[in-house]
């Protein structure tokens, strides 16, 4: 099969300056995409700003014979968001990727932890990826193509003890794409999920040295720029980390149905088992589904 190729076609990767979104942006780029590097700069927290990484990774891009222009804007930031765009267009005059990839921790316990730090990561992580997302919507709508990968988390998925703001934005994330999987479908959008596990500056603290060593974000990348690439799906959470990669699904039990007369809380505690029993779960993949599910499950109670 011919290798995966971006050529003629431009990349916006926010958060590009370093870890991942350097990565993705290299690689993206070595594959012949036209790349916007955007990145604020700023520390592990969110505070401080400089265009410096960003320039960094561009001058790579151009060492290697390929084409980019950095951007320092906040993702948070509306204004700052559309001068990316606009540059974009202005040198390219396309809008084909968005890899959403910007973010920065807060980590407290939820008893410890202020409510400005928790509005401050769900913004960024959460706000900063519809906020590009919708700048570009319409440009790829007009094109009739766009790929947009978009960064979760297990700590959304799954949950992660002191995290409890960066765990809402991550799981927020997948809420806004399994919606814009679906709105995009007709203009050719396909919008996807990764949640990676790599050592970056957000994970360097939390695990030894070996650990990071096999962690190395160039591990994540190969899944990223394949849901960039024609071919890729859409509406999957992909998991990656040291190589390995996975798909993340929501599955929801058959359930039982209990009726809509005289229902109760007992019915509910004594039917208990049967509401969480495992035995033919599906993955839903829209709320239709889910629906119908419920209405068969009703009319072959009351057939019977």
């Amino acid at each position: 099969m011919a290798d995966i190729r971006f050529d003629n076609r431009v990349a916006i990767v926010t958060g590009a300056g370093g870890g991942l979104g350097r990565q993705h942006a290299l690689e993206l780029a070595r594959r012949g995409a036209k790349v916007v590097v955007n990145d604020l700069g700023g520390s592990v927290d969110g505070s401080g700003g400089s265009s410096e990484a960003a320039l960094k990774v561009v001058e790579e891009i151009k060492a290697a014979g390929g084409e980019a222009i950095a951007n320092g804007s906040s993702v948070t930031d509306d204004a700052g968001v559309a001068n990316m765009v606009k540059q974009a267009m202005d040198q390219w005059g396309r809008i084909d990727i968005l890899v959403a990839n910007a973010g920065i921790l807060r980590d407290k316990t939820f008893a410890k932890m202020d409510i400005p730090d928790f509005e401050l990561v769900l913004n960024v992580h959460l706000m900063g990826t519809v906020k590009p997302a919708k700048a570009v919507w319409e440009i790829m709508r007009n094109q009739n193509y766009g790929r947009i990968v978009v960064t979760t988390s297990s700590s959304g998925l799954y949950g992660n003890f002191g995290q409890s703001n960066y765990g809402a934005a991550k799981l927020g994330i997948v809420g806004f794409m399994n919606t814009l999987r679906l709105e995009g479908q007709k203009n050719n959008i396909h919008v996807n999920a990764i949640s990676p596990v790599a050592a970056t500056r957000m994970t360097e603290n939390l695990m030894p040295p070996q650990i990071l060593e096999r962690l190395k974000p160039e591990y994540v990348t190969p899944g990223v720029v394949y849901l960039c690439s024609e071919e890729a799906p859409t509406g999957v959470i992909l998991t990656a980390g040291a190589g390995a990669f996975a798909s993340a699904k929501i599955y929801e039990t058959e359930g039982v149905y209990l009726g809509d007369k005289g229902l109760s809380v007992e019915e509910v505690r004594d039917n208990w088992a049967k509401i969480v029993d495992p035995t033919g779960q599906q993955a839903y993949s829209t709320g239709g589904e889910q629906s119908q599910k419920f209405f068969r499950k009703m009319q072959e109670t009351q057939g019977s």
